[in-house]
């Protein structure tokens, strides 16, 4: 898929910071290629939660970002990422405190 497709698809205006730092995302994420297409079926899927699949600010990772509102939904939610990353064999890292995954590549 085109980087600029990536970067429209998931909300971002497609200006040479954005498509940078998506390509250095990419680069840091083991086997994008095989993730790729799955990880913006999430943030589809995620929308209807409030929540959605973004490009971190602070590491050069795609972000998952859980901002459902009360906790049945949030757990919800959580369910959702986790059985995702099972069903697709993608390694993640959970931010502490937060309802935020680092999603670091295919497992």
């Amino acid at each position: 898929m085109e980087k600029q497709a990536i970067l429209t698809q998931l909300g971002y205006g497609v200006t040479p910071n954005a498509q940078a730092q998506l390509e250095r995302v990419i680069n840091n994420t083991v086997g994008f290629e095989h993730i790729e297409k799955h990880l913006l079926a999430l943030h589809d899927a995620l929308k209807v939660y409030h929540s959605f699949v973004a490009l971190s600010s602070n590491k050069d990772y795609f972000k998952i970002k859980n901002e459902a509102t009360g906790a049945d939904l949030i757990d919800e939610v959580n369910e959702l990422i986790s059985k995702w990353a099972t069903k697709f064999k993608i390694t993640l890292e959970k931010v502490p405190n937060k309802n935020t995954y680092y999603v670091i590549g295919y497992k």
